[in-house]
């Protein structure tokens, strides 16, 4: 039955507050008719306008959802007729059925493809979970902070409005102008990766929801029989009455007043029942001890016959539960009712004040009932669900004995190895988000290499960029305090005291040069004395070295260097401006040789690059110091082609 949303207030309360969240096992649905927009339009015409397509759409659905079995609840829409702007709504709670979820979005679906002229709403206690399901295809710009009022149904087709169309957050209304127009449309589509990765998720449905129905026989009282033989779909109560049993409803469970009236001599009757797999998965995975006044199960020997009594005890229990349950919450008489349905007319302003009698209210009073009487037929499954105990009570009540049910030709219970055998199906989900997550990094890191240019392509690559980006390096960042990094790293800062370290290096050189011959006396003295500091000066001023000694002291320092490089082979590694690497054995080095060799300069960006590239191809691949200092500098590196082969 369609009447006023009863949680219009938790639904206007998504869209208001930000901190709001759905229940986590529910998903929420509004549907918006281009129509509703017009708001010069009569309340009485938009509510008229939204119960007739409230029916043509349950009508559209009911092919879809006939023989569907549903965990909690079935697919139902309220008219929102006084929320703004005027809309149809709805919610279904799935709780472990995941699947439930996923046939309402085809729903949600095959409603836009049959009515191209309403926008739709779906989401979740996680938010925009179709956008959660397509990320990997999904713009930059779309997270969860951008993409309130933009993601909508319509036409067959995922929309997403775009920030440039909208640049701040839209309203519901903006975003719905906004769709209404055919030319805007065009423009707000998801991209074509979006689109298919919806396609691939849906494509197995109707036939998956077929799929995910589970037949098995069961051994149970003959009043449970004949509740599962006229209301099948009562079976979603007793599973929920025994999964989610508590202490009190246990003490149901315990007497099992109203479905075993002879005590533990009822008798069981076989039948075969439809559920979803999740319902089989709840019932068979929990250990349950069946109560004292319960008749006595078959032994567990005979395997076959201990199963399917222990499964229909399990299910006896839930309905007990749950039919105790609801009955002490006082649901019936509260449900969807006609008296109930024409007071809600009256408080949205239906009848706009007309006085009862006259033309026009017998006019709008006739159309109320015949959508009431139309719109019962389909609501009657979940009036049914949320009220059950009249139902069952007119059920018991009917002259069924235990012979109507024996000596009939039952189907064989459904094969449950999905139940066991789950693992490869989980990997093979997994697997296949590892394949997308994997082209998606692939098409990121070749539209990296794009947008950073030639460069840093494998076959365009410069290696002169090596040495221009190390001069730039030096001369732009680094200095005496050390080579500065981005200012987003988490470095703490250097502590260093020049005026100790200049100290430290004169005491340095004072001891060096006391070792040497005396003719090298004079310079350490001539570069000390320069080099003192005025002690009556602030500790934090620094006294300048004259050019003189700084001249002095770089070539006092430059001698001490060649000397403890004089007994190594290193200078041999350097190659010269003349393009030679000097390796010669030393007895064939002569004189003029090594004068040569000493007079003619290193090419220091020939080995600048040659040990870069040295260093890259030792890491094999793998992160190191020449890939990192590469990095920080903005070059990337091809792979060495040369390695294995």
């Amino acid at each position: 039955m369609a009447e006023q949303d009863p949680y219009a207030a938790t639904s206007a309360n998504i869209f208001s507050q930000k901190n709001s969240r759905p229940a986590d096992d529910t998903v929420f649905f509004s549907i918006y008719p281009d129509f509703s927009l017009n708001s010069t339009s009569p309340p009485t015409t938009i509510t008229s306008q939204l119960q007739s397509l409230h029916l043509q759409i349950l009508q559209t659905l009911s092919p879809f959802t006939s023989n569907y079995i549903w965990q909690h609840e079935p697919f139902t829409l309220f008219v929102s007729a006084t929320a703004t702007p005027p809309h149809l709504s709805g919610k279904l709670r799935y709780g472990d059925n995941l699947e439930d979820e996923w046939f309402v979005v085809l729903l949600l679906f095959e409603t836009s493809k049959h009515f191209p002229n309403v926008s739709i709403r779906v989401w979740d206690s996680d938010g925009e979970f179709l956008l959660i399901e397509t990320a990997f295809h999904l713009p930059r710009w779309v997270n969860p902070d951008t993409a309130t009022n933009r993601v909508f149904i319509r036409g067959g087709l995922l929309h997403i409005i775009h920030n440039s169309l909208i640049p701040s957050i839209p309203s519901l209304h903006e975003a719905l102008v906004l769709l209404s127009n055919n030319v805007s449309s065009l423009q707000t589509r998801a991209p074509e990766g979006v689109q298919r990765q919806l396609d691939n998720r849906l494509k197995e449905y109707p036939n998956r929801a077929e799929k995910n129905v589970h037949k098995v026989r069961v051994r149970v009282p003959v009043s449970v029989a004949k509740v599962l033989k006229h209301e099948p779909c009562l079976i979603s109560l007793a599973v929920e009455g025994f999964y989610d049993r508590d202490i009190d409803t246990m003490k149901f469970a315990a007497k099992m007043e109203k479905f075993l009236e002879k005590g533990s001599g009822e008798e069981l009757v076989q039948v075969v029942v439809r559920m979803s797999r999740a319902m089989y998965a709840q019932l068979m995975q929990q250990t349950f001890q069946a109560p004292k006044c319960y008749p006595a199960l078959p032994p567990r020997s005979d395997v076959g016959a201990y199963m399917e009594a222990e499964l229909g005890m399990k299910i006896a229990c839930g309905f007990e539960m749950i039919y105790q349950l609801k009955k002490r919450q006082g649901m019936e008489g509260k449900g969807s009712t006609w008296d109930a349905f024409r007071q809600s007319l009256e408080r949205s302003g239906y009848f706009e004040g007309l006085l009862p009698g006259s033309k026009e209210y017998k006019r709008l009073m006739q159309n109320a009932e015949e959508y009431y009487k139309n719109s019962s037929l389909h609501a009657r499954e979940s009036a049914m669900l949320s009220a059950p105990v009249r139902r069952i009570d007119e059920i018991l009540a009917l002259p069924e004995s235990a012979d109507d049910f024996k000596d009939q030709e039952l189907p064989p219970s459904d094969d449950d190895s999905w139940l066991y055998g789950g693992e490869d199906e989980l990997n093979a989900a997994l697997q296949e988000r590892q394949k997308e997550m994997e082209l998606y990094n692939s098409k990121r890191k070749q539209k990296s290499k794009e947008e950073d240019g030639p460069s840093n392509g494998s076959d365009n690559f410069d290696l002169k960029d090596i040495s221009k980006s190390m001069q730039a390096f030096v001369t732009k960042v680094a200095s005496y305090e050390g080579a500065e990094v981005p200012e987003d790293r988490n470095i703490k800062e250097v502590d260093f005291d020049v005026d100790l370290f200049m100290k430290d290096m004169e005491s340095f050189m004072r001891r060096q040069g006391n070792e040497d011959n005396g003719s090298d006396l004079d310079i350490e003295e001539e570069s000390s004395s320069d080099m003192e500091f005025d002690e009556s000066e602030d500790e934090s001023d620094i006294a300048e070295p004259s050019d003189e000694g700084g001249s002095a002291f770089m070539h006092s320092y430059s001698d001490t260097l060649n000397e403890e490089l004089k007994g190594t082979t290193l200078s041999n590694t350097f190659v010269r401006a003349n393009g030679e690497s000097v390796k010669k054995d030393e007895g064939t080095s002569t004189a003029t040789e090594s004068m040569e060799e000493e007079f003619t300069p290193v090419d220091v960006d020939f080995n600048l690059v040659k040990n870069f590239l040295d260093s890259f191809s030792s890491q094999e691949g793998l992160p190191g110091p020449a890939s990192n200092l590469l990095g920080l500098m903005g070059l990337q590196l091809p792979p060495d082609a040369s390695k294995g082969k």
